[in-house]
């Protein structure tokens, strides 16, 4: 059988991805690799606390291993660092990687050229479903999560912190997508039919943080900075 890492990032669509890939029994997933702020110890952007990615590993029964990365990397510095973690995961037997991506193609592009160059292939369960059928499947088959992050330009604060569940589809503004496909939101899965058990967290307080966007130009090619707002709902180990 095929050995692969599953790139994880805990939420929804990692989930259904893995539990995809687990249903086909095509490839063994033995390690789910998470991008870590060192800074924060913290999954980069979802915020997610370091001790919540290790309880749904092991609820998984799948060794976690991380790329270690500073507050806002460069380009280059999270290149380097994921270059030097699969090549570590190659040289354990490793040759497929799988993602949990549905939409961005540009994403998607620029991963299967990172990967090719590295002899790994590249696997997309999810791409390009239907984002409304994903997320009847997910609430159907009994996974459950928390939204752990809203961007402020899409979504209001009131959505961080929520249950991830019909009511809180129902509730979301035309233009969004059901899936956050366009970064709306980020969520946690604390339980679902790949867990052993639920992994168990209180809900903390809920932050609001600004990053840096990219660089855009007007119609002069003046260069514009712009900053991008999130509201985040800390979840505590319990």
């Amino acid at each position: 059988m095929t050995r692969a890492y599953f790139n994880w990032s805990g939420g929804k669509d990692s989930a259904l991805a893995l539990w995809e890939i687990q249903k086909q029994k095509k490839a063994q997933v033995e390690y789910l690799l998470t991008s870590i702020n060192i800074f924060h110890n913290r999954v980069s952007m979802h915020g997610v606390r370091r001790e919540l990615i290790e309880a749904q590993a092991a609820s998984l029964n799948i060794p976690l291993t991380t790329v270690e990365l500073p507050e806002q990397p460069s380009m280059q510095e999270y290149e380097s660092a994921m270059i030097q973690k699969i090549n570590w995961l190659k040289n354990q037997g490793i040759t497929y990687s799988i993602f949990g991506d549905i939409f961005l193609e540009d994403l998607k592009k620029y991963r299967e050229e990172k990967l090719n160059e590295m002899d790994i292939k590249p696997v997309f369960p999810l791409w390009k479903r239907d984002t409304k059928e994903l997320m009847k499947q997910f609430i159907d088959s009994g996974f459950k999560a928390v939204i752990v992050c809203v961007n402020e330009k899409l979504l209001e604060k009131s959505f961080c912190g929520r249950n991830l569940d019909e009511q809180f589809c129902d509730d979301l503004p035309a233009g969004v997508d059901i899936c956050g496909e366009n970064g709306e939101f980020h969520t946690f899965v604390y339980d679902g039919p790949i867990f052993h058990d639920p992994v168990n967290f209180e809900k903390g307080e809920i932050v609001y943080k600004e990053y840096q966007a990219p660089k855009t130009q007007n119609d002069t090619g003046q260069l514009l900075e712009e900053k991008c707002g999130f509201y985040f709902c800390d979840l505590l180990k319990a």
